[in-house]
């Protein structure tokens, strides 16, 4: 185990200690399945802390059903099978009420069958993976609170429209489930403007040098790059670059927020605009300027907004578990059904991203719509909102 996931998991344990009686019957308790390791390991870190705010809130006032929160984490390492083994005994042995998934839309595809057959909520609050809500079962406890692929690649293929004047964009994917569900929704995007693609290039995780795939749509003439990858890919594709000398635009989802993007991909790494739901950057409403103060007070080390990245990972998480916890409250039960038929129900709240007015129907489990992105950059080290 490194010392950077020792640290986090260290960190996540404190935090549910915090706020956890002596007696397990006496917490409600909830469960995160993230990446706490590796490349990604900030997105996990992101997540914990936007969760753990938003449960000190919440024990403050008493806690849910008269129980106080707590919060149990598992490191999936980004890797499918991790996830569901940590899922199925946070469930089976924990007893968690609830559950949040973290950055990779493999992971969270792999837990949401699992959250299904066994009636238990599942909150995504980073992975943007098309299928992970709308998977076509009936009855689906996979909920979101966080971008979907099919609306991002639609806001993506507008942006570049509008920003660069694309006339023929290339698209180099991840090969994984989230680059298939960005496949699907790029095609059908560009297919409603009329828009050719100059091409489709797939790379793995592990690849070093992505040039014979750049230099592929180079040659079918892209006037624009579409990325989709997380932090350690995005920085390679963005290094390959260079090195070829193509000084391309590059419009991409919000994988290089999830980590380390800015000090991997260097000084290029800020000409590549990707999307955000959030950002504490600007002027803030009362409630995020409640929420930064809390992080500052609570985590020491957070010296500046630069130290907040990637913002996205806490705001989506903080409303994320909030909407969960009235869900709980409204229904009066941990029961998964009945948490499930609250969640279509919830009043009004005014969450950290937006106010939710009905934010989940039968007929659409993703709490966040296109209105609710924002284009941005690395900056030193911080994430900027761009303006188109």
């Amino acid at each position: 185990m490194s010392e950077l996931t020792r640290r986090l998991l260290l960190a996540a344990a404190a935090a549910s200690a915090l706020t956890a009686p002596a007696s397990a019957q006496d917490t409600l308790k909830l469960g995160l399945v993230a990446a706490m390791s590796g490349q990604s390991a900030k997105s996990g870190e992101a997540i914990v802390r936007g969760l753990s705010i938003a449960i000190d809130e919440i024990n403050a006032k008493g806690g849910v059903l008269g129980k106080k929160v707590e919060l149990l984490v598992r490191d999936d390492e980004s890797n499918p099978a991790k996830g569901a083994v940590a899922a199925r005994e946070l469930v089976q042995r924990e007893k968690v009420v609830g559950l949040f998934g973290g950055l990779d839309t493999p992971v969270s595809i792999a837990i949401v069958p699992f959250a299904n057959q066994n009636k238990v909520p599942f909150m995504g609050v980073w992975a943007a993976g098309t299928p992970i809500t709308r998977n076509g079962v009936a009855e689906n406890y996979a909920f979101r609170v966080s971008a979907v692929d099919v609306l991002v690649d639609k806001a993506l293929v507008d942006y570049a429209t509008k920003k660069y004047a694309t006339k023929k964009p290339g698209m180099i994917l991840i090969n994984n489930p989230w680059g298939e569900s960005n496949e699907k929704g790029l095609k059908e995007a560009l297919a409603e403007k009329n828009m050719p693609y100059a091409g489709i290039e797939k790379f793995q995780d592990a690849d070093v040098d992505v040039v014979p795939q750049l230099t592929r749509l180079k040659e079918a003439g892209a006037d624009v790059l579409f990325l989709v990858a997380n932090v350690a890919p995005s920085s390679q594709v963005v290094k390959s670059l260079d090195r070829m000398g193509w000084n391309v635009p590059i419009v991409s989802h919000w994988g290089p927020a999830g980590g380390r993007f800015s000090e991997l991909a260097g000084p290029s790494s800020q000409r590549v605009h990707f999307i955000q739901t959030f950002s504490f950057s600007g002027k803030l409403s009362p409630k995020a300027e409640s929420v930064l103060a809390a992080l500052k007070k609570k985590y020491p080390e957070i010296k500046s907004l630069a130290d907040v990245t990637p913002a996205v990972g806490i705001a989506n998480a903080y409303d994320a578990i909030n909407l969960m916890t009235l869900a709980i409250a409204k229904a009066g039960s941990t029961e998964g059904p009945k948490v499930r038929e609250a969640l279509y129900a919830l009043p009004k709240y005014e969450g950290l991203i937006k106010t939710y007015d009905k934010p989940f129907t039968p007929a659409n489990h993703d709490a966040l719509t296109s209105d609710d992105y924002i284009f941005t950059h690395f900056k030193d080290g911080e994430i900027l909102p761009l303006t188109n």
